[in-house]
Parts: C-alpha cells; sequence; structure tokens
C-alpha cells in the first residue's frame, strides 16, 4: 500500500463537509498545521473537531474556527482563545467539555476497538447527566463511548514511508492515541525517510494505523505563555 501523498492538499483530498476529526497536539506543540492550512484552504464546513485544545486565535484549529468550519468542538481545555469563547457564548458553535483523562481514554479506547470507558471523572457532576452509572467494588463508575472519528491527522517528528512515526517530548500527548483511532488516519512529519531508516525501538506509531504520509514544511515552534523576568 503506498502511503506517501505529495501534500496536505492530496491528503485531504476526501475529507469533505459534516466530517469528525481527531486533530493532535497538546498546547501550540504538535499540531498538525500543514494539513489544519489545507482545510481552511479547501472550506470544508460543519466540522466536527475532537482535540485536547482549541488552538489559540491565529494558530491551530483557531484558524478553522476563524473561518466558521467547526460546527462542534469536542476538548478538554480551550482557554486560549477568544474567538472560541465568543462563538460558545453566542450559541455560533456547539461544545462538549470533557475532563481530559477521559478524552485521551476515549481516543485510546477507540484505538484499541473498545466500544466504551467506565471512568470514576465527572461522577456527581454536570458531566453525569443522561450517562450509565455503574457501581465496580463500591465505586460508581461512569460509562463513556469510544470516539467515532471519520480521520485522525496527527504531526509527527520522523515518519517512514510504510508511515511509522517517531514523535518529540509533549508531542506525544495526544497524536500517538489519536493516530490509532481514525478510519483514516493522516500524518504530517517534520522529515520523511526510507522505511528501514528509523530505529524499531524508537517508533511510537506503527505504521499500520497510518494511511496517508506526507513531509510538511514551515513548522513555527510557538511559546504559549512567555514569562520573563524583569
Amino acid at each position: 500500500m503506498k502511503k506517501t501523498v505529495t501534500g496536505a492538499s492530496d491528503a485531504i483530498h476526501d475529507l469533505s463537509d459534516g466530517a469528525v476529526i481527531m486533530l493532535g497536539g497538546f498546547g501550540l506543540c504538535g499540531i498538525p498545521e500543514n494539513t489544519i492550512a489545507a482545510l481552511v484552504k479547501k472550506g470544508v464546513r460543519d466540522l466536527t473537531c475532537i482535540s485536547n485544545n482549541a488552538g489559540v486565535d491565529d494558530f491551530g484549529i483557531g484558524l478553522l474556527l476563524r473561518q466558521k468550519q467547526v460546527r462542534k468542538m469536542i476538548s478538554s481545555y480551550v482557554g486560549e482563545n477568544a474567538e472560541f469563547e465568543r462563538q460558545l457564548l453566542s450559541g455560533e458553535l456547539e461544545v462538549e467539555l470533557i475532563p481530559q483523562g477521559t478524552l485521551a481514554t476515549r481516543c485510546m479506547a477507540s484505538g484499541y476497538g473498545m466500544p466504551a470507558i467506565f471512568t470514576p471523572a465527572g461522577i456527581g457532576t454536570e458531566i453525569a447527566t443522561g450517562k450509565e452509572v455503574r457501581n465496580f467494588n463500591g465505586k460508581d463508575y461512569l460509562m463513556e463511548l469510544a470516539f467515532d472519528s471519520d480521520y485522525a491527522i496527527v504531526k509527527a517528528w520522523k515518519g517512514d514511508t510504510d508511515g511509522n512515526l517517531i514523535y518529540k517530548a509533549t508531542a506525544r500527548n495526544f497524536n500517538p492515541m489519536m493516530a490509532m483511532a481514525g478510519k483514516i488516519t493522516i500524518a504530517e512529519v517534520e522529515e520523511l525517510v526510507p522505511a528501514g531508516e528509523l530505529d524499531p525501538d524508537m517508533i511510537h506509531t506503527p505504521g499500520i494505523y497510518v494511511h496517508r504520509i506526507f513531509q510538511g514544511s514551515g513548522y513555527e515552534k510557538r511559546i504559549e505563555q512567555r514569562t520573563v523576568s524583569s
């Protein structure tokens, strides 16, 4: 199976309006910047985006939000995006906020082929409204469904033409589990090498999970919150 594609536009050629997509990244680290830019250019709309956070106003998913391309946002942390806040308060954007551990585990369950998980997070709060609760060994747990996503879009440090991926540092927080979970997984990498060049012991995502891969360019190394001494 040939997995390499010419670029981001080629990678999303069949992604259409109404798609449910997972987007890797943690804060401003490990963001699939090139593919997000291609989504903005393509103009697909009514997207449901599953991501730990919503980027900032001029970066990451914030670019999709600015163009009103996102119908629903499923996230854990959204506190850095003023446009997200505006759309939420005005009722323009549907939002599902999820505890971070639950978000991660629902991604992981999807990749493992599990239909649901049970977690104590959210018991006794609005998170539990309308959800099944079961008691195990005297403790209540919420049933949370695994995500059902059409695409997972991730960004890695290095990859090979078979789709094997290596992430660097904080970029491993959500990218690996999302890469396992998409019906179609698209990976952009800073460096693409021939199959066999990566050390097998260093691979974080085996190529069996990746359907399309390309080498990106122009990555920004942003700092989300910069604090300096006087």
